[in-house]
């Protein structure tokens, strides 16, 4: 493990950035300075930096998940080849322990403690490649379409309840941008499918994971997006706590026992699409349907044998990438 002699926490906002400086020989706050979040703001990041006699070499940047607003500075950690770690913000909240008061500063400064204290921890962030990004921001335009898909359908439940010349006022102009919205969404689909196409690493892993019965399309787009490429999640395991299917125990001394549940923490859109996953391979793979017939035979509870499911669903998508081969189901030879 690399052992850093400066730690900077930045605490990112949309115009500006907090950084804390601190020396870990005596954890003290050496400098706060605070700089526009854009590309002079950052190059001024690596002036002050500099000026101050810092070895890069010898420097770890830590900040918060923020969405956009990160993503400036980590592509400008990632293009200096700066060591850097984005940190979840409950992480880091949840590491602070009881505090008073809040401010821009102390936030930097709880962040450049966080990565001293959770040195062990450490994972440096990468920015993913320029098709992931691509696919990530045409999936989340699909959702937004989808959404507002099913509101403007929605309309239609007026027909035959309100007067006809009263629903003849919206009839026209709902079935124009009905029409509209189910054109976009072809079009995005279709410009996620070719940037998969052109590049074949993804192209590789996309038709990987459909090999699985029950994984569709969607589903093998979003585990490329979620996993940046299969580049983030070190086994099955974390991948599946990450979707908040994987099962904790809840126990404490002699008294608590409680059941083994999943967490509600969790990646909801990945949650939601494993569980069609699972609902279409119970019916469609004789494996898991023999699996889920079974254990309900046995007495347990529906959704926990699905949430069953969806971990094998995890565990399958996994060895293929892993392999680089197709899923083949032996099940069917056996006698």
């Amino acid at each position: 493990m690399k052992n850093y002699s400066f730690h900077v926490g930045i605490d990112i906002s949309k115009l500006k950035l907090d950084v804390v400086l601190i020396d870990k020989r005596n954890t003290k706050i050496k400098e706060h300075f605070v700089v526009t979040n854009n590309t002079k703001g950052l190059e001024r990041i690596t002036s002050l930096l500099k000026k101050w006699g810092i070895d890069f070499k010898q420097t770890l940047f830590c900040f918060e998940n923020t969405g956009v607003y990160t993503f400036p500075l980590s592509c400008f950690c990632f293009e200096k080849k700066y060591d850097y770690w984005i940190v979840p913000a409950v992480e880091i909240k949840r590491s602070k322990g009881i505090s008073r008061g809040k401010s821009d500063k102390s936030d930097a400064k709880d962040i450049a403690f966080y990565s001293i204290r959770n040195i062990d921890k450490l994972q440096l962030s990468s920015v993913p490649e320029k098709a992931i990004q691509q696919l990530k921001l045409l999936f989340t335009e699909r959702e937004k379409l989808k959404k507002t898909l099913l509101i403007f359908k929605a309309t239609k439940e007026n027909k035959g309840f309100t007067p006809t010349d009263v629903y003849k006022t919206v009839e026209t102009h709902n079935k124009k941008t009905i029409k509209f919205l189910e054109a976009s969404l072809k079009v995005i689909e279709s410009k996620m499918r070719d940037i998969i196409k052109q590049d074949l690493k993804l192209k590789r892993q996309f038709q990987l994971i459909k090999s699985i019965k029950g994984v569709g399309e969607k589903t093998a787009i979003y585990f490329i997006i979620a996993t940046k490429g299969f580049n983030v999640f070190a086994s099955a395991r974390k991948l599946a706590c990450y979707a908040g299917v994987a099962p904790f125990e809840y126990s404490s001394g002699s008294s608590i026992r409680g059941g083994t549940k999943v967490n509600h923490m969790a990646d909801k859109t990945m949650k939601s699409l494993l569980q069609m996953c699972a609902l279409s391979a119970v019916r469609h793979d004789a494996q898991l349907k023999a699996y889920y017939l079974r254990k309900q035979d046995e007495g347990k509870n529906k959704m926990l044998v699905l949430n069953n499911v969806r971990c094998k669903i995890i565990g399958r998508i996994f060895a293929v990438i892993n392999r680089d081969s197709p899923f083949v189901d032996t099940y069917k030879f056996v006698a």
